[in-house]
């Protein structure tokens, strides 16, 4: 009774996540069901969307309350916008559902980082309540809800589900749900709901009533991707990240700079490991189910300059943003009266959080500039309005991965980074260079700008990127006695890192050729391949299970 009473019941350290037993146990039974109804699409949807709820509740508790709500307005919203033939009704419908979506992200996501900022502006004391623990408390009884706001798992990802899934419907790219369990099994499809990637209705949707079909080479590339993805989180992600990445950056004093270097660059390799691993198990999961999810990453750490790797990762979310963001503000075509409004709450942002009297100084040397070029240059203003809304998608992006100013000042350098990019491929000689050499130098120096940059995404405190770039610069101990007494310690962990960064720089198609050579193996023997990979990769690292580094967004 008490592993039943366990099994319906949530336990945090118990939650269903891609790398434990539970996990698997939990979808084989769920394709025992799904293979005896696939052919009743309805019975199909409200299945998926039952099981899905129930692999929320395991994940983040009492919060499936609240992605329930969110489910049944915004299908309400998405048959107001869809089903009514009246422009501004529609759009009232709309606004009304952008609203309240974004405002139970900022509330969730943000209360506390713009509650304490105004706070250290204004010399206020405000406390932020956590009205929904009121309210949850009254109606299941005290201490079912912490007082506490906690950031909901995967709220990000559901609510850039639900605002594209209304953006769509008002576009007339897609209908509105036939039903709501259509909607919801969109919305709520365990393998994406926590951690992306980030599913457009209008590529997921129309899926929903397409008969299920599995071919012998898509089961054995879903077969090889989920394998992919456990290498990737258990043994490049977790297993370096707790044996060294870890220990270098929450003491960075403790070790010559050139170890937290190394640890910096072991990071970008952590990260892109964790957030594709995942991926790469939710779309072979996914495909087994007989639904396709996009490709979220493509070969990163390849990119031969800052647009082109923001070209290849996390592909869901640029796309997202491009055409939720960019384009409505006006793209690189024009300005719009959304480029002011956010530039001016950005730039008020950006000097409210961090108090800096200076950035207005900065800003209003730049601005003077920008004024100058473009009254006398007017090919300039193409370039300007393209310059402020590419900043502001990336500042953007920035703050949606935290509630952090260093999330911000982490999108503002990506931006700027791609504002001088667009200038200076204008006139550089090697933009199309095709030799080795050259595309070797301009994927190191990409890959160097992105791993720098990212000292301010994990390190989360205001001063501790400049502290730890002083750090690095000033303590690099650069030795040969130095140097061995590091290597002899993380001998493995390095050969580890070494190996992970060349396997992902290998040719594409020395990878498909792999693949194609796995398909045609007996199913037998995949099956037994399979297993004692993954058997030996959890006894290997099974002390080093971490939570999967975007599951805070």
């Amino acid at each position: 009774m008490n592993r039943i009473h366990e099994l319906f019941s949530w336990q945090q350290q118990e939650s269903l996540l891609f790398t434990r037993l539970d996990f698997w146990l939990f979808f084989l039974a769920v394709m025992a069901v799904f293979v005896l109804i696939h052919k009743r699409y309805l019975l199909r949807s409200i299945f998926l969307t039952g099981v899905s709820l129930f692999f929320y509740f395991k994940t983040s508790g009492n919060f499936v309350l609240l992605l329930g709500f969110m489910l049944l307005f915004n299908y309400l919203i998405g048959r107001g916008v869809g089903w009514l033939d009246r422009p501004k009704w529609n759009k009232g419908f709309l606004i009304a559902g952008l609203i309240v979506n974004l405002a139970g992200l900022f509330y969730f996501k943000y209360a506390y980082f713009f509650t304490d900022a105004f706070n250290a502006q204004f010399g206020t004391d405000y406390n932020v309540v956590n009205q929904f623990a009121v309210i949850g408390n009254e109606w299941f009884g005290k201490g079912s809800f912490v007082d506490k706001i906690l950031v909901p798992m995967g709220v990000s990802f559901f609510t850039f589900h639900n605002i594209s899934y209304l953006v769509d419907i008002s576009r007339k790219e897609i209908p509105a749900a036939k039903n709501f369990f259509d909607y919801a099994f969109y919305v709520t499809y365990f393998p994406h709901l926590i951690a992306g990637p980030i599913v457009r209705a209008r590529d997921f949707i129309p899926q929903i009533h397409q008969p299920y079909q599995l071919t012998r080479f898509e089961f054995s590339w879903a077969l090889w991707m989920i394998g992919k993805g456990l290498l990737k989180k258990l043994v490049f992600a977790d297993y370096i990240a707790v044996h060294f990445i870890d220990k270098v950056l929450d003491a960075p004093g403790s070790y010559p700079g050139f170890v937290g270097l190394i640890a910096m660059f072991a990071y970008s390799l952590q990260i892109y490991a964790d957030f594709s691993g995942y991926t790469d198990m939710a779309i072979g999961v996914s495909k087994l189910m007989g639904f396709d999810l996009l490709e979220n990453f493509k070969s990163p750490y390849k990119a031969i300059s800052v647009a082109d790797f923001w070209r290849r990762w996390h592909k869901s979310l640029g796309s997202w943003l491009r055409d939720y963001l960019y384009i409505p503000l006006g793209g690189n075509q024009k300005g719009s009266w959304g480029t002011a409004i956010m530039t001016a709450v950005i730039l008020g942002f950006l000097y409210f959080i961090t108090g800096w009297v200076e950035l207005w100084y900065t800003y209003g040397i730049l601005l003077l500039i920008y004024l100058v070029l473009w009254q006398f240059w007017k090919a300039f203003r193409t370039f300007a309005v393209r310059d402020l809304n590419l900043l502001i998608t990336m500042i953007v992006g920035g703050l949606w991965h935290g509630a952090s100013q260093n999330f911000v000042i982490w999108g503002a350098m990506n931006g700027a980074a791609l504002v001088i990019y667009n200038y200076w491929k204008r006139i550089s000689p090697y933009e199309h260079a095709t030799n080795w050499p050259v595309r070797a130098w301009r994927i190191f120096l990409t890959l160097t700008f992105i791993t720098f940059t990212r000292i301010w995404f994990r390190l989360p405190e205001a001063d501790q990127p400049l502290k730890f770039l002083t750090i690095v610069t000033e303590q690099f101990d650069w030795t040969d006695q130095t140097w061995w007494i590091v290597w002899n310690t993380y001998q493995g962990i390095f050969y580890l890192i070494i190996l992970g960064f060349l396997t992902h720089w290998l040719p594409q198609k020395w990878k498909d050729q792999t693949v194609l050579f796995f398909s045609k193996w007996p199913m037998p023997v995949q099956a037994l391949t399979f297993a004692v990979a993954v058997f030996v990769m959890y006894q290997a690292v099974s002390d080093t299970f971490k939570a999967f580094v975007y599951f805070q967004f």
